[in-house]
């Protein structure tokens, strides 16, 4: 360690750390790396426990949107893994926002602070994003993204890219913070609060279902869910949906979202299913002058009725990671318990048992929601607390 960096013995930290890092397509290989060095405005992590993304599917197999070194993701001896909170054990130079032992969760994106979209508060928006590299360090960091990630057992997280955590919240909750503050973000840049607006969320992964949450949290009224899974739906009821479609059973979804709002249509839609025609369904659901946000990335690409979205003033939005500190405001719901985030977790493995945890996510396998990996010191936190 340098000698500009805090550390505690109530924390050793070792000279190295397992950690997984990606190959070929689809391959993750299990390997030893350094602790990384906390420099100005950066704090080190011991990641005791880290949700899988399915982003992080994606760029395992696909490599986009992961931008290492200015190219692709595999085989650069990097490790992936974005949606992780764990432990404050050691802090950079100057660092006094926060203490060696703070129990943190993190988001993902830390702009460079110097290009117009950062400088206006749309940091997940870094016109630099990716340029991270010695050569080309404009000071873009996005962990899991363009840095290294969180499959492994310690990173290292600038200060804006945390919010600590009371001990009341369960290490499994704190993993999926990032993933309500997406959905918190979505609606802030459609227009902030809901109270008393009609919210339509289509496609409930992870994602939709804390977007149902959230919606619920911050007053919409009705918040309808749609998608094509029963046991799904019925966790969103959970979570606050005052009315669930699945596609499946009604023959004319549109139809039923303006029987549900008065004859008008939604005052807004949280797209987060990637289906091909999900954009258009949106845009005759919502009411003229409605909004429209998309949160999820379609496998390919789309037509779109233009006309209508012109004629009716939609207006139409595309929302990247969890910006404008959404986690952090997220994370004061979550705490507050204004909702049960934990509903969608489904499967718990050890950090060594990653492959296997990619293959129940990405392959549904036991309907699993959101997979959580956990690193030893959680799991010895956990079983002295049993």
């Amino acid at each position: 360690m340098l000698e500009t960096v805090t550390t505690s013995p109530d924390f050793p930290i070792p000279d190295s750390q397992k950690a997984w890092v990606l190959g070929d397509v689809g391959e993750l290989i299990h390997t030893e790396k350094p602790i990384p060095v906390p420099d100005k405005a950066e704090v080190l992590v011991r990641i005791d426990a880290i949700a899988v993304c399915g982003t992080d599917i994606e760029v395992i197999y696909h490599g986009p949107p992961a931008l290492i070194h200015g190219g692709g993701p595999h085989n650069k001896n990097w490790t992936p893994g974005h949606e992780y909170m764990g432990t404050v054990v050691a802090l950079g130079p100057g660092v006094d926002e926060y203490a060696i032992g703070d129990r943190i969760t993190v988001e993902i994106h830390a702009g460079c602070g110097r290009c117009k979209r950062c400088r206006e508060g749309m940091y997940t928006s870094c016109h630099n994003y990716g340029k991270n590299y010695q050569g080309n360090d404009k000071g873009h960091r996005a962990n899991g993204f363009t840095t290294d990630g969180g499959f492994c057992e310690y990173a290292v997280n600038n200060i804006n890219t945390m919010v600590k955590i009371s001990n009341h919240m369960s290490d499994e909750e704190a993993t999926l913070v990032v993933t309500a503050g997406t959905s918190m973000y979505g609606y802030t840049e459609l227009g902030g609060l809901v109270a008393g607006d009609s919210v339509v969320v289509t496609g409930p992964g992870p994602i939709g279902l804390l977007g149902v949450a959230v919606a619920k949290a911050l007053g919409a009224s009705p918040v309808i869910l749609s998608g094509t899974r029963d046991n799904r739906l019925k966790i969103g009821t959970k979570l606050g949906a005052d009315h669930v479609i699945n596609v499946r059973n009604e023959e004319d979804v549109v139809a039923k979202v303006k029987e549900l709002t008065n004859g008008i249509g939604a005052d807004f839609v949280l797209e987060c299913s990637g289906a091909p025609n999900a954009l258009n369904e949106a845009g005759y659901m919502v009411n003229r002058g409605g909004k429209i946000c998309l949160a999820a990335f379609p496998s390919e690409q789309v037509p779109v009725d233009v006309m209508n979205i012109v004629a009716n003033n939609i207006y139409l939005y595309g929302i990247r990671g969890e910006g404008q500190s959404g986690t952090k405001r997220a994370a004061a719901l979550m705490e507050m318990k204004r909702f049960d985030a934990t509903l969608i977790h489904t499967h718990t493995f050890h950090m060594d048992d990653l492959p296997e945890a990619i293959r129940y996510a990405k392959d549904r396998i036991e309907d699993a929601i959101k997979v959580v990996l956990k690193n030893d010191a959680s799991l010895a936190k956990q079983a002295a607390a049993e």
